[in-house]
């Protein structure tokens, strides 16, 4: 691994990044394989080694197979120091109702999870736990990121100015393979507010986008709204999914639905939290705000 020389991102500096995680010190990488987890994994390891970074997955039914598998491969081709941790988030009835606060919980269940790990870090040292937030993820509703926080979790791309654009051009520059991965939030983000979330759902969610995936479509999300999907792909696939609408058709069938529908928006990643705020879906104003009003100064 080496670092690229100068360019890459627009804004984040890799040089500020290295430093940081430095200060930082033994670390474990909650990584999900995600375009911003894994340049994390990869930047942390090239610049503090394996023995002192903790690459580690959390596995459980709202995290696609397809994702898990390429975690396991990114670590194997990066030489990572990787660790998978099982987590049952559908266990807490707080995340299963699925109001505006889930990902709270999500978030809170991770740590719990990843604690134990960064107590036994190098030479006896704790670690510390990092997440591959960036400023831009600070101005969506994402409530975890505030579970993360109090639990004692640092956001190195954020202290180090980095946007998703800087996230993505700076993979390019260094040669990692994830530098254009479509965006992947858990499984569980699939299914509007209000809904609860159980492993029934999230089974049907995920047969249903494995086998539109297997159609050739990477950029998807398949909403959940009871016997009905919702698809949604970019805006410059919408006529190829009418075109095998057939073949669509077939594999969300087989997932469970009785309806597929086809959003003529288009793919837009994070849209059902449109809704947060609305007094028609209950507890929503309730949830926590984004961590974006602790972290002032930083965008």
């Amino acid at each position: 691994m080496s670092d690229p020389g100068s360019g890459g991102g627009s804004g984040g500096d890799l040089e500020g990044l290295r430093a940081g995680l430095k200060r930082i010190g033994p670390m474990v990488v909650a990584f999900s394989g995600g375009a911003d987890s894994a340049f994390l994994a990869w930047v942390a390891t090239d610049t503090l080694g394996a023995e002192q970074v903790r690459c580690v997955t959390a596995v459980s039914p709202s995290l696609a197979p397809e994702e898990l598998a390429d975690c396991r491969a990114l670590a194997a081709e990066w030489g990572l120091h990787f660790d998978e941790v099982a987590t049952d988030e559908l266990a807490d009835p707080a995340y299963s109702a699925n109001d505006g606060s889930r990902c709270f919980h999500c978030k809170a269940t991770l740590m719990e999870a990843l604690g134990p790990i960064a107590l036994d870090g190098d030479a006896g040292r704790g670690s510390t736990v990092v997440l591959g937030v960036n400023l831009d993820d600070l101005g969506d509703h994402r409530p975890g990121q505030q579970a993360a926080a109090q639990a004692g979790a640092r956001f190195p791309l954020v202290e180090a100015g980095f946007t998703k654009s800087d996230v993505r051009a700076w993979s390019r520059q260094l040669g990692l393979r994830t530098w254009d991965k479509p965006a992947a939030a858990c499984l569980a983000s699939r299914v509007p507010y209000g809904t609860p979330v159980t492993l029934g759902t999230l089974q049907s969610v995920t047969e249903a986008e494995s086998g539109l995936r297997s159609l050739g479509f990477a950029q998807l999300r398949v909403r959940h709204y009871g016997d009905t999907a919702r698809i949604e792909v970019p805006s410059e696939e919408l006529s190829a999914v009418v075109a095998r609408r057939r073949e669509v058709t077939d594999v969300v069938h087989r997932a469970g639905y009785r309806y597929v529908t086809l959003d003529l928006d288009g793919f837009r990643s994070g849209n059902l939290n449109d809704a947060l705020g609305d007094p028609a879906s209950g507890r929503l104003d309730d949830a926590p705000r984004p961590l974006a009003s602790t972290m002032g100064g930083t965008r």
